[in-house]
């Protein structure tokens, strides 16, 4: 398999539809890039699926780094995509281009940030600097506050009209996709018909240039609240606890570890 870059990435736009998931670590951003995945996120979601957190707003840059630099490590072919953390570009653009730069320097290809039209100045700079970015709008976790709670968005023309708008002014600004969260298919249809760049969906209906899903759900790792959109294309949460538990019985009864 080819390295993934960012210009394949665009260059897939309708022509072929891209499955791409989470990773936070060497061994999963492995098995994943051995398997095919083309793109590989480290997203903000490991405050929830990794560091035990409510949302994504803890997580703090260090953290992010850690995790970039070993998916980078495994992943020999998947683009690898880090999610900039809350605060990691919402106080300044400077500090926010030192972030951008450290998440490459820590081996990722791109960066993902939140935000529509508030922030293309941010995303121009960065692309100006050779930082590929991929955008973020509709449903955006780290405004979950702004919310109150994790929604759709889009769901009126106007707040459809907002959205569109925003993912029109990320695309002219630079970016070279961008993410839609949580919005209505007919809207990501729309979306995705506008723009030169591919969309990637996360529970924006199936018309979207690719896909994301959270590695924990898509395994079924995850026994907390899973979207209703999420496909769960395995069960590992329980073989997990059944090696766990046949590990546990052995060593109480002695049957392992095996003497000699």
């Amino acid at each position: 398999m080819k390295k993934w870059t960012v210009a394949a990435f665009k260059a897939a736009k309708g022509r072929q539809k891209l499955g791409c998931c989470t990773a936070y670590d060497a061994c999963f951003a492995r098995l994943a890039d051995e398997a095919g995945v083309p793109c590989l996120l480290v997203g903000d979601s490991m405050g929830m699926t990794m560091l035990g957190y409510e949302t994504t707003l803890p997580v703090k840059m260090e953290e992010t780094l850690s995790a970039v630099a070993a998916v980078a490590r495994a992943a020999k072919n998947a683009l690898v995509v880090a999610d900039m953390p809350f605060g990691s570009y919402q106080c300044g653009d400077d500090s926010a281009m030192a972030n951008a730069v450290a998440c490459l320097k820590a081996g990722a290809d791109a960066v993902k940030l939140e935000g529509g039209a508030s922030v293309c100045g941010l995303i121009r700079r960065m692309t100006a600097a050779g930082i590929p970015v991929l955008a973020h709008v509709g449903m955006m976790p780290q405004s979950v506050n702004s919310y109150g709670g994790f929604k759709m968005q889009g769901k009126t023309r106007e707040a459809a009209t907002r959205v569109l708008a925003d993912a029109r002014a990320v695309a002219e600004a630079g970016a070279f996709a961008v993410t839609l969260e949580c919005v209505p298919a007919e809207l990501a249809a729309e979306i995705t018909a506008a723009l030169k760049i591919p969309t990637v969906g996360i529970g924006a209906g199936p018309v979207c240039d690719a896909q994301w899903l959270v590695m924990h759900d898509l395994l079924g790792l995850n026994e907390g609240h899973v979207p209703s959109f999420v496909k769960k294309y395995a069960n590992l949460a329980d073989e997990v606890k059944r090696a766990f538990s046949a590990y546990v019985s052995e060593v109480a009864s002695g049957a392992f570890p095996v003497s000699g």
